[in-house]
């Protein structure tokens, strides 16, 4: 039976970032990916390493880190990411939601980020075709983006570079804890022994906790997508809206009874070979990933309001990707308290793409057993463990 030092389960870029940092440190890596690479979360959503959107504290730190190793990266892997900074700005052109950016803009400044709130006439100034309506924006230099698949690639071949090997239509059945390793089994019938095993399986990473008596609170969130033409850059960056960091983090604020129920914040981004990519909803129906005419009828509706200029460019596809989304709000990163050797790295609803090259480098520093680069045991799986005996002994207490 072939025996490797890690099992990466799941093939998207938060498990390929992982394998080929840990292949760096001259692990023996296997990647069993059940369907294709990039056929999951990582090939259905945006492009953008947007710093503006993350939390003040650690997912903020975490963006700003992962910004480095993605200009490492480009540098290095040897292949174009197509990654670009063309900095972003957040529109606000409700009264009620100024207060809350200017808020949310000094305490990201005050740990770091390059981030300001630009008056009307400052906005103008980068984006000319913005509506008569929007307030204020706010503007981050730093924003910026690479294409997934070109990431994707470019970490398949470095891993490969470093021995790294992957196992395509290869989905996870059963693991299996031996004594001091681990046997994974595959729906074909192989098994793989293993030290350890990394959960990088996004969306389906609730049903392989399962296999170990982890409960995941990790739900798929949906995120539908219009697509341009290619069309002539509109402004200086890419932009989004109040409501998206408010459908983000704070949705209980978002009066319209559509925006609220869809989840729905404006985004738009022009992509390398310039058509944008316009959307977003966040939606929790399962794992339909269907895309659905009132979204699109909401999303153009927005894309309109905030650049009119869009009435004269024709939407060519729409697509919808599902977000892993953890029921507390936050990624899960770290050991299983109950199963050594078993590592869980998820949760990242849409932030994956920004986060990757940093939940990687996070994971290989634990199972190295070496000192993190930010402190994250708020981030461990062992706080479903410490939930579940929680309300386990709150049972037990209304029971006598």
């Amino acid at each position: 039976m072939p025996f490797y030092d890690v099992v990466v389960i799941g093939g998207g870029i938060i498990g390929l970032s992982t394998a080929f940092q840990l292949a760096q440190r001259k692990k023996k890596v296997l990647v069993l990916e059940q369907s294709d690479v990039g056929s999951g979360t990582s090939g259905a959503c945006d492009h953008m390493i947007l710093l503006q959107s993350k939390l003040p504290g650690l997912p903020l730190k975490m963006a700003l880190l992962s910004l480095e190793m993605y200009k490492a990266w480009q540098r290095d892997l040897g292949e174009d990411l197509w990654f670009e900074t063309r900095g972003g700005m957040i529109v606000v052109d409700k009264e009620e939601h100024l207060p809350f950016m200017e808020r949310f803009v000094a305490e990201q400044k005050s740990i770091g980020l390059n981030v300001t709130m630009l008056d009307k006439e400052q906005l103008k100034k980068k984006q000319p075709f913005v509506s008569e309506h929007v307030l204020a924006s706010t503007y981050c230099p730093d924003d910026s983006q690479v294409d997934p698949f070109c990431v994707l690639k470019a970490l398949l071949n470095a891993g490969a570079r470093f021995g790294m090997e992957l196992k395509k239509f290869s989905k996870v059945v059963a693991l299996e804890r031996n004594s001091d390793h681990w046997r994974v089994r595959v729906q074909n019938g192989e098994s793989y022994e293993t030290e350890v095993v990394v959960c990088a399986a996004g969306v389906w990473s609730r049903e392989v906790c399962k296999m170990v008596g982890l409960e995941l609170p990790i739900k798929p969130k949906r995120g539908q997508i219009l697509v341009t033409e290619p069309i002539e850059p509109i402004g200086e960056t890419n932009v989004w809206d109040s409501d998206y960091i408010i459908a983000k983090h704070v949705s209980h604020m978002q009066k319209d009874e559509t925006a609220r129920r869809l989840g729905l914040g404006f985004a738009m981004s022009k992509t390398h070979p310039g058509n944008y990519l316009v959307g977003s909803t966040r939606e929790y129906v399962g794992f339909d990933k269907s895309t659905t005419l009132e979204a699109f009828v909401a999303i153009a509706k927005r894309l309109v309001e905030l650049f009119p200029v869009f009435r004269n460019v024709r939407i060519i596809r729409t697509f919808a990707g599902l977000r892993p989304a953890c029921e507390d709000g936050r990624y899960v990163i770290g050991e299983d308290p109950d199963n050594p050797g078993f590592f869980v790295a998820t949760g990242h609803e849409g932030d994956g793409i920004a986060l990757a090259p940093i939940t990687g480098a996070l994971v290989t520093q634990l199972i190295c057993r070496e000192k993190t680069s930010l402190p994250i045991e708020e981030l461990s799986p062992a706080r479903f463990r410490v939930l579940r005996k929680e309300e386990q002994s709150t049972l037990e207490r209304g029971r006598f």
